[in-house]
């Protein structure tokens, strides 16, 4: 069975290793699932053909031989119920990760997101440094949750999972920030996440593409 996953050919610098490709990389490579990329350009995402894969134009979208589907976090779940490197096979173990998917994507996500919004897109102006103490509060407030969740344990459950997977994806984004150096458990998670030779594999797969078709200018 031949598995295609859509990324980009090229983004700027600063999204380097952050598109959401690299959720679905590391998900195939934990699974040992091997894949091929669809390389997508911007007149690519404007195509008939591709926005009937991804009705949105983004990456990533993922078909086999058996299921066309799209958006991260609902591919990885999907690889996550094929394989028990990324979920238990127990009905029980697999709910708890879908758990934690879900949570990584909806109670954890929208907060940094909304940080890096506007660290990242709307640095300097007045309105974003009012509304960025603010934002960094309720954002602590689903960290200082999640850190005491974890606690000592080394995953969000007994072993590594895609929920780990996932939820390590998104606090990744606030490395740069210096907020994960609060939460001491956070911070040594993501790095015990990210150390694992899966994710590094996947991360190199995302940045060759950007390498090998850099602009002459970038």
């Amino acid at each position: 069975m031949t598995i295609h996953v859509s990324a980009f050919k090229w983004v700027p610098p600063f999204a380097q290793g952050y598109v959401r490709d690299l959720r679905v990389r590391w998900a195939l490579e934990e699974a040992g699932l091997p894949y091929e990329a669809t390389l997508i350009d911007p007149a690519i995402q404007a195509t008939t053909a591709y926005r009937e894969w991804q009705p949105f134009g983004q990456v990533p979208a993922y078909r086999d031989e058996a299921v066309e589907i799209f958006e991260s976090g609902a591919i990885v779940l999907h690889l996550a119920m094929r394989s028990e490197a990324l979920a238990p096979a127990d009905e029980a173990g697999r709910a708890r990760v879908m758990t934690w998917v879900i949570a990584a994507l909806n109670s954890v996500e929208p907060f940094v997101q909304n940080l890096v919004q506007l660290d990242v897109f709307h640095a300097g102006e007045a309105w974003a440094r009012e509304r960025r103490p603010q934002a960094e509060a309720m954002l602590c407030k689903r960290l200082a949750s999640l850190g005491a969740w974890l606690g000592d344990r080394d995953f969000l459950e007994d072993r590594f999972t895609a929920g780990d997977l996932m939820m390590a994806m998104v606090l990744r984004e606030l490395v740069e920030t210096g907020l994960l150096e609060r939460y001491a458990s956070l911070g040594a998670y993501v790095g015990r996440c990210t150390g694992r030779p899966a994710f590094k594999k996947a991360l190199e797969a995302q940045l060759q593409p950007f390498r090998e078709n850099a602009p002459a200018t970038a």
